[in-house]
Formats: C-alpha cells, structure tokens, sequence
C-alpha cells in the first residue's frame, strides 16, 4: 500500500516540471497590456497574432491553475488514506491519480509541440518508391492513412494534388492537414515507410517489400521571409486528371511551377481556377524553399554534434509488416502495435507520441 501512496504522490512532484507557469502569467501581462492600447486594432494582422497568442496562454493557464488545484486534492486525499488505511480511499486516490497523470501526460504531450512552427498546419506529401504498381498501392494506403487520422482530430483536409498510378494507387499526392498542432503532431512522419505483405497484384500470392516516403512541411505564415526571384521559375499549366478524374476540372487550370536553381517542382489541381491554383503552388513552393534552408540548418547542427540523420530512401522510420505476421514498429522509438488494420485506419497517434517523448528524451 505504501508504494500505491508514494507513486501517488509523486504526481503532484511530477507537474512542477511541465511548465513555467510564472513566465507564462508575466507574458500574458504584457499582452493584456499591448491589447488595452487604443490603436491596438489598427494593424488587424498583428492583432490577430497577438489575440490568438493571448487565448492560447489563458487556456493553458486556466487548465493549469484547475490541474493544480485536483493535485492538491489528492494531496489531502493522499494524506487521508495514509492515516485510515482505508482500502476504499486508496481506491479512490488511485482513480483520481490515473485521471491526474493521464491529463498530465496531455500537458507534457503540449509541451513537446512548443516548437517555431509546431503550431501551424502541415503540407504533406506521399511520394511512391521503386517497385511500381506495388509501391504506387501503399503510397496511395499511406495518403489514406493520414486523412483518417486528421478526420479522428476532426481536422480539415484537401487534396491539392495526385498523380495516379498506370493500374492501380498513386505515384505521388500532396496533402494540406489544418488543425491546431497539425505540423507539430506530424513532422514524426517524415521519412521512409516500408511495407511487407502478400501482394495482391502477385498471381503467385509471393511477399513484397514496398517503399514509400513522406515529406512534412509546415504552412508557414506570409510574413516568413522567402525571396523568390520570379526569373528562377517556370510556369506551366496543364489539364487536371489521374485517378478520380471524374470529379476534377478538364481544363488547363491545373499548375506546375519548377524552381529552376533547386530544381523544386510544386504543382496544384484542386482549383477550376488556374489564378488560385498559381497562387496555392506559388504557397506550396515558399513552404518547400522555407523547409530546404530549416533541413540545412538542421544538418549542420547534427554535423557539430558529430552526428547526421538522412531523411531519405533506405533509412526508413517505420515497418508495417502485414504477412507473414502483424506488427507496426518504428525504428526511432520501438514503440509497437500488432493492430495493424487499426494503424492502416489512422490511429498512429501512439507512433507520434512515442516520437515526440523519444525526441524530448534526446534533447534533454
């Protein structure tokens, strides 16, 4: 029983480390402060920033000030039950500080998603590997993988662009996830994933190992400076089709921009209008551009801290093996499931935390 109460009591030990609750109320100050000016809403953008910022801390603030005040409830529980030695008050305490760590696990979970731009929406892209109608299968899987995951967040999605496969799923397929943290959760999921299954485009039902990559960018603000000289590109218009074509314009609105000194080629379809789909990739082409010089920096810093990490074929991130046996593993964390039709459905959210914990354990 003495080890149930310590183990308890060690949630309240556990809080003071998640947040620097006093720094946050001194920001949140200052902002009342710069919100009380009358010329505040004179910049409408800048307010808008600055409002969402002060919603953003008030929330946390009052959720923290609420968990703050349970712990200290189950501190005068926890002392209780240590005098009585009541079997049905430390079952009690026990409920209550299962209830406790798991609201804290959420708070640590925020903690981890603190960064530059982990609060803003993703742009995601599915590229097929080698290996063909194969490959071009689970790249089209993987796509459906991450809409059902952001419709269980009840986030929004749009399809901006696919390129469909010769017989069946897809060569590549660029995805916009909103919603709060979408970039933040899903930067987790960059890199390779590797699938192994009986294929079913194999007459002679043999086992197939199949590649796809995974690329996160986030939807970066408009006033993130990204210089883009206009003579560094090439505009071409197009007729949208590929898979589902039934339903998308026929028109040459669809838009391929190649920027000439990267070589980077962003395109969009999911527009009738060839002005908005311009302007979408033109988007999408600033978010690549922004990403390529962030993955610079990151990899001279892994350099000086004598240590480098390819995003890229042949260093996949995660394995989904569907025969001769069923398990999901990522290779970065261990974290495992056997569920696979369940990960195959959307809930990878155990892969994800299991990243961000991994990741904050190595910074730390």
């Amino acid at each position: 029983m003495n080890n149930e109460l310590e183990s308890s009591k060690s949630v309240y030990h556990r809080w003071g480390s998640i947040f620097d609750l006093a720094t946050k109320r001194e920001r949140l100050s200052e902002l009342d402060t710069v919100t009380a000016e009358p010329d505040f809403w004179n910049n409408s953008e800048e307010a808008q920033k600055v409002s969402k910022e002060r919603a953003n801390l008030t929330n946390l603030i009052e959720k923290a000030d609420s968990l703050v005040t349970s712990i200290e409830d189950i501190r005068v529980l926890f002392d209780l039950t240590k005098e009585s030695g009541s079997e049905e008050e430390l079952g009690t305490l026990n409920t209550e500080v299962d209830t406790i760590e798991a609201y804290i696990s959420s708070f640590e979970l925020a903690r981890m998603l603190s960064g530059p731009h982990d609060s803003q929406n993703a742009i995601l892209e599915v590229n097929a590997g080698a290996g063909g109608t194969e490959a071009q299968d689970w790249a089209e899987m993987l796509l459906r993988m991450y809409i059902r995951w952001a419709e269980k967040r009840k986030f929004t999605t749009e399809i901006l662009f696919t390129n469909g496969g010769e017989e069946a799923g897809i060569k590549s397929a660029t995805l916009v996830i909103e919603g709060p943290n979408a970039f933040g959760f899903l930067r987790s999921e960059r890199g390779v994933h590797r699938l192994v299954r009986i294929s079913p485009f194999d007459s002679n039902a043999r086992r197939h190992t199949s590649f796809a990559s995974v690329s996160v960018m986030p939807d970066i603000e408009e006033d993130i400076d990204v210089v883009i000289n206009s003579d560094d590109l090439r505009i071409d218009t197009f007729r949208a089709g590929g898979a589902g074509g039934q339903h998308i314009n026929k028109t040459d609105s669809a838009v391929r921009i190649t920027h000439l000194p990267t070589n980077i080629v962003v395109q969009c379809q999911s527009q009738r209008s060839q002005h908005k789909n311009k302007d979408t990739a033109m988007k999408l082409l600033k978010a690549k551009l922004f990403d390529l010089e962030t993955e610079k920096q990151r990899e001279e810093m892994a350099k000086i801290a004598g240590e480098r990490k390819k995003i890229d074929f042949g260093s996949q991130i995660r394995n989904y093996v569907m025969q001769p046996y069923q398990l999901v593993k990522d290779v970065r964390s261990d974290v495992q499931t056997s569920d696979v039709d369940g990960v195959l459905d959307g809930a990878i959210d155990i892969f994800i935390e299991g990243y961000l914990m991994s990741e904050d354990c190595n910074i730390a």
